[in-house]
């Protein structure tokens, strides 16, 4: 789970107990690389001959009047945690002097997170079923680009939470309008459906190009990050059942001048597995068990959940025409290489899961039941080991696999299901062919030791402390590394990931290995970038 470019700094200074944590160059990199990719696309739209791809004109496919950077737009889709979100109530929070009144801020502010945790999470937490918020607060995003610029404002904490300003600023000295920058914040707890359903977010996207496009001219350039992308993937999906079939080409080549992908989770994230049963923190003053409850209660925590290359749902496109728009199940169809493959195109099994022995069970009283074909295999009070691939992830085995020993899965077994197996327009939990946009860019960071495998066993404590991890696998430089030391069975790919996105996901997925008619194209144009 690619964390929001503030909390990465965040975690450099809060970062404890010998933990290693990303270096701040890996975010100065990738927005130099936007700069310059920017200015790249500038001089080829301006110096590009009438028949290249920088000077195709508006929908046209060659020739004709070349496009002036001066009518191009850049939306802003923001990453995971990466949109403020305000108070839209009143909230009394008893010993403590910080209430909550509407347009405070909630996420993110560390004032209120350190001295009224109790009350904050009251703003923060939505019910795992309906995603409605708490009785007593509700919180929404903020809009325009004070949203995104920096989540907790302030002398010392708005530096330590900047997201996007530093960008929006080299752009403004690079002399571009007031009016060419435009924010499509979302709400991040919620799944792409429900964004839709509360909030009508993607209509309200739809409109941002439409209005950029009369207000200056000329189509938009994307900026995507992290989870950003899944929330454009989605919004390209649900266009199409939006308008005619016959307009949504036209429709792309007039709004979307390029599209540049940062940090995509394209094949998901290990890191949202460890959220969901042990907690991440991003380095804020939470205790583990609280940031995973606060997690498993959003809609969108299983968004960026690992899943196998391999395997697609089927294409629900014709059947909004012939049965109406209605939730569906999507039925999952792999081909051969994902059982030949063992691992489902990652470098290893997603997690392990050491389970108790019948000896042990006073030990672990966060369990309700020991599941008798398990027991009957185990040996001497050792426990067993129970391996899963991404697409078990994905497709809800292993989740059901613990249901008897972590009762709390329920919940995202529920999520899985109504938020994604059913969605209305797509399962998200399924790889992306290359969209149809002239121009895309991907941008990730390579080399860094990335976890791309976990090993839980039992705490022994209730929920939602109940699980521990005993040891990590890491992909780097070519090889497995576990953090106990212990030889790692897999397959890694020649580089590995940028901390938190593997590489396996971004430099062969989609942009180079995994479709090359992406390059082959003479009408699309597709890069990746190394940072």
């Amino acid at each position: 789970m690619s964390p929001p470019l503030a909390l990465v700094r965040w975690r450099q200074k809060e970062g404890r107990m010998g933990r290693r944590y990303p270096s701040p160059r890996r975010i100065d990199v990738v927005v130099v690389a936007l700069l310059l990719l920017i200015g790249l696309e500038a001089l080829s739209v301006a110096d590009a001959s009438d028949g290249g791809l920088g000077g195709v004109g508006i929908g046209e496919e060659g020739g004709g009047e070349r496009l002036s950077n001066k009518k191009l737009s850049g939306i802003i889709i923001p990453g995971y945690a990466s949109t403020q979100l305000r108070a839209w109530s009143i909230l009394d929070c008893p010993y403590s002097p910080l209430d909550f009144n509407p347009l405070d801020l909630v996420w993110l502010d560390s004032t209120r997170v350190l001295s009224a945790v109790n009350c904050w999470l009251k703003c923060m937490l939505l019910d795992p079923h309906n995603q409605t918020d708490h009785a007593e607060c509700k919180s929404r995003p903020d809009s325009g680009l004070s949203a995104i610029t920096e989540l907790d404002p302030g002398y010392i904490t708005g530096p330590l939470s900047s997201v996007w300003k530093e960008w929006i600023t080299w752009c403004i000295e690079f002399g571009i309008e007031a009016d060419a920058i435009l924010a499509v914040p979302y709400d991040w707890r919620l799944s792409a459906s429900m964004l839709q359903e509360r909030d009508l977010y993607f209509h309200k996207l739809k409109l941002t190009f439409e209005t950029a496009l009369k207000l200056r001219g000329g189509p938009s350039i994307v900026f995507a990050h992290s989870m950003g992308n899944n929330v454009f993937r989605y919004f390209l999906e649900w266009l199409k059942l939006e308008i005619a079939p016959k307009h949504y080409i036209q429709w792309l080549d007039d709004h979307i001048h390029a599209y540049f992908s940062v940090g995509s989770p394209l094949l998901g994230a290990t890191e949202s597995i460890k959220a969901s049963l042990f907690g991440v923190t991003f380095g804020l003053p939470l205790a583990e068990g609280t940031a995973r409850l606060m997690f498993n209660s959003f809609g969108s925590s299983l968004w960026l959940s690992p899943f196998s290359k391999y395997c697609k749902a089927d294409n629900i496109y014709w059947k909004h025409y012939y049965e109406g728009r209605r939730r569906h199940h999507h039925t999952h169809h792999c081909d051969e290489m994902e059982f030949k493959s063992k691992y489902s195109g990652w470098p290893t099994d997603i997690i392990n899961i050491e389970l108790p022995s019948v000896h042990g069970f006073e030990a672990y009283p966060s369990f309700s039941e020991v599941n008798q074909d398990i027991n009957s295999h185990q040996e001497c009070g050792r426990p067993v080991q129970m391996s899963f691939n991404a697409r078990e992830v994905s497709d809800g085995t292993f989740f059901k696999a613990i249901e008897d020993y972590n009762p709390e899965t329920k919940i995202l077994l529920y999520q899985l299901q109504n938020f994604y197996q059913d969605d209305p327009v797509l399962n998200p939990l399924t790889p992306w062919d290359r969209p149809p946009l002239r121009n895309i860019f991907c941008i990730y960071g390579t080399d860094l030791k990335t976890e791309v495998g976990y090993y839980f066993a039992p705490s022994g404590k209730p929920y939602p402390d109940n699980w521990i991890i005993t040891d990590v696998i890491y992909e780097f430089e070519g090889t497995l590394l576990s953090r106990s030391g212990n030889s790692v069975s897999g397959n890694p790919g020649a580089m590995s990931g940028d901390g938190t996105i593997l590489c396996v996901g971004a430099l062969q997925f989609p942009c180079m290995v995994q479709n090359m008619a992406w390059l082959q194209s003479k009408y699309y144009q597709s890069s990746t970038i190394r940072t």
